[in-house]
């Protein structure tokens, strides 16, 4: 795994994203680890099953020492309010998650989204969220699937703009995407 991308500017928060088993949290945690010894992992996920009851004591487990965990499935700003800090970095893993709970639980998505972007602009630390880039593979075969991919890829969009830097994420290998150079077309 590579080391995190240093950015070439200062910045408060980090949107890294990619696809699934990426490579995307390993890497978000190694910037938040590189970032302060005093951390904190807000996870989205519910352990409705035993898969992904496994699958949250792994990562949790893989963390190891040094982190502290609150698990908010649908409160994201709130929690964010009450945990950001200075001196701390908050890995918020992951947006996915967070977004299909907020399906599920009928709330206003898009509203959801605006107050979490808006508040990424005034946290007092440095915050790393994960997300998973759904939009690259096949349309989905049902109207939630494409429903959701839509509200993922506007959610992915919103976020971006909050955040300060962006790292995409594919086969372990980080590339920074945000702030990115703009090219100079020449019309000649």
């Amino acid at each position: 795994m590579s080391e995190p991308v240093a950015s070439p500017i200062p910045c408060r928060s980090v949107l890294v994203i990619g696809g699934a088993r990426s490579g995307k949290s390993r890497y978000a945690q190694a910037l938040a680890e590189s970032t302060s010894a005093h951390r904190l992992f807000l996870a989205t996920a519910e352990a409705g099953d035993k898969e992904m009851s496994a699958r949250i004591a792994r990562h949790r487990a893989d963390r190891g020492l040094g982190w502290e965990t609150r698990e908010e499935p649908l409160d994201l700003v709130g929690a964010l309010r009450a945990e950001a800090r200075p001196g701390r970095v908050v890995l918020v893993d992951c947006l996915t998650l967070w977004l299909s709970n907020m399906m599920f639980a009928e709330r206003d998505l898009a509203a959801e989204v605006a107050r979490l972007a808006a508040e990424t602009l005034d946290l007092p630390s440095p915050v790393v969220f994960v997300s998973n880039e759904v939009g690259h593979g096949i349309a989905p075969a049902t109207a939630l699937g494409r429903t959701f991919r839509d509200e993922q890829g506007r959610a992915n969009q919103e976020i971006a703009a909050a955040c300060g830097a962006v790292v995409f994420v594919t086969a372990g290998l980080p590339a920074l995407i945000k702030p990115a150079p703009r090219p100079d077309l020449r019309l000649t």
